[in-house]
């Protein structure tokens, strides 16, 4: 019984991880049962048997990436601004590709709440990282000051350098930094 139990899940973990790395490579749109079930070495009717429908395997699959995101960003000390970017470009090389057709698959009711969810937790975050810089920036002017931040720290800013300008990443995070540290002005 114990070893069934065990191959069962094992299954359950390869169609998953197989699933999430469809999501990296491709639209959540475009993600067919497939595909997924050759690259976790079962069949269809394996993947429906465990997920029961396309929509449960690719929120499974969402949600484990999501908790993936997550983790490394918070690393950083608040007001380290160089800490801060490594963490973001090292998020991004990670998942900066998959946020971006996120972004662009947003008019899909299931990505959308998962770029808004981005969205909020971004600026957050932001919040969180510059919070030292941000304590004695009168209120409204905050606003403005935040505002530019979460536009320095977005992933289209890094698809922007890495991607359409081809910059390295040790260029790209310079060109980020030196952006921050102009809107912060020495603070």
């Amino acid at each position: 019984m114990t070893a069934r139990a065990e191959a069962a899940a094992e299954t359950k973990q390869r169609i998953l991880d197989a699933a999430v790395r469809a999501l990296q490579d491709t639209f959540r749109s475009d993600i067919r049962l497939e595909d997924v079930a050759a690259a976790a070495g079962v069949s269809v009717q394996t993947v429906l048997r465990v997920f029961g429908r396309r929509a449960r395997l690719i929120d499974s699959a969402m949600a484990a990436v999501v908790a993936q995101i997550g983790a490394g960003l918070d690393q950083a000390p608040p007001g380290d601004v160089d800490a801060s970017v490594t963490a973001w470009f090292d998020h991004y090389e990670r998942f900066g590709d998959l946020v971006v057709r996120n972004l662009a698959d947003e008019s899909d009711p299931a990505v959308a709440y998962l770029v808004r969810t981005g969205r909020s937790r971004h600026r957050q975050r932001v919040q969180r990282q510059f919070a030292p810089q941000l304590a004695d920036v009168p209120s409204g002017e905050r606003a403005r000051l935040v505002d530019a931040l979460v536009c320095a720290c977005d992933v289209y800013t890094w698809k922007l350098l890495r991607r359409d300008m081809g910059r390295s990443r040790r260029q790209a995070e310079s060109t980020m930094r030196l952006t921050i540290t102009a809107l912060l002005g020495g603070r």
